[in-house]
């Protein structure tokens, strides 16, 4: 009986959990959405998430998946864009054929636009259903980081 109750107790804090996690924390400031119709006025299919720290809306910007992120006061943080790998430039081509992970299967390539406009190239990649990587490679070719992806 005591078994069965920790059970149930713990199944309700899962749920609640699950539930809470994904509940929008607080009402997005009309300063961050005033800044994302003025910096993407054609975005459709938008959705918006807290972060607790930032801001981010998730849309479609005419073919393209995108993502941006504010702070509480709308100022701009960070745009990353969904991008076929054949659009990268032959650089960064270059420096992911002579990397060590040049036999992993790519899943997904972002461009990454930050703060200073440093822009930054994440490629997911992908050696077997439990190690997933990504790479970041700046316009020269040259990588960055790599990091585990969760």
């Amino acid at each position: 009986m005591k078994i069965k109750r920790i059970i149930v107790a713990f199944a309700v804090l899962f749920f609640g959990f699950s539930i809470s996690s994904q509940a929008q924390l607080r009402k997005i400031p009309s300063e961050v959405t005033d800044a994302f119709a003025k910096q993407f006025p054609k975005a459709a299919q938008v959705s918006w998430k807290d972060n607790l720290t930032n801001f981010q809306a998730n849309f479609q910007n005419s073919d393209t998946v995108m993502q941006v992120k504010y702070n509480n006061k709308g100022q701009w943080l960070e745009t990353i864009s969904k991008m076929p790998y054949d659009q990268l430039n032959d650089a960064i081509k270059d420096g992911f054929d002579k990397s060590k992970f040049n036999d992993w299967e790519i899943l997904l390539v972002q461009k990454i636009t930050s703060l200073n406009n440093e822009v930054l190239y994440r490629i997911e990649v992908r050696k077997n259903a439990f190690r997933k990587t990504y790479l970041y490679f700046n316009a020269k070719g040259q990588l960055q980081k790599d990091a585990p992806a969760l």
